[in-house]
């Protein structure tokens, strides 16, 4: 597909979102793990930025979650993880739509300009 910033940017989201998403699963299995500290991934501002500058291309952070422990030092709360996933799902499949509708566009262009 053509490159741009745009479908770079859609990329990137996806990618993100996908770490994003294996995080949250991580989390939710460690629930009861005493010790363990959720994982929060970040990419959306950077992303603003890269576009914004023109390129679109960012990595995902992941980070260690500073909300408080319970007695057992373990900070997963699942109804956060449970809304987190849901916002990520729903996201994946904007970005994911957003870009095969892209890529439909260019295919219908070429398709015509051929004609």
């Amino acid at each position: 597909m053509l490159e741009s910033v745009t479908s770079t940017a859609l990329s990137s989201a996806l990618d993100a979102l996908s770490i994003r998403q294996r995080a949250i699963a991580e989390n939710i299995s460690n629930v009861n793990t005493p010790g363990y500290h959720a994982k929060r991934v970040s990419f959306e501002k950077e992303l603003t930025t890269a576009v914004e500058r023109g390129s679109g291309s960012v990595e995902a952070v992941v980070q260690r979650s500073l909300e408080p422990t319970r007695l057992n030092g373990n900070n997963v709360n699942l109804d956060t993880e449970t809304m987190s996933n849901i916002d990520t799902v729903l996201r994946y499949q904007f970005a994911a739509q957003a870009l095969s509708g892209q890529a439909s566009s260019i295919t219908k262009a070429i398709g015509q300009a051929s004609a």
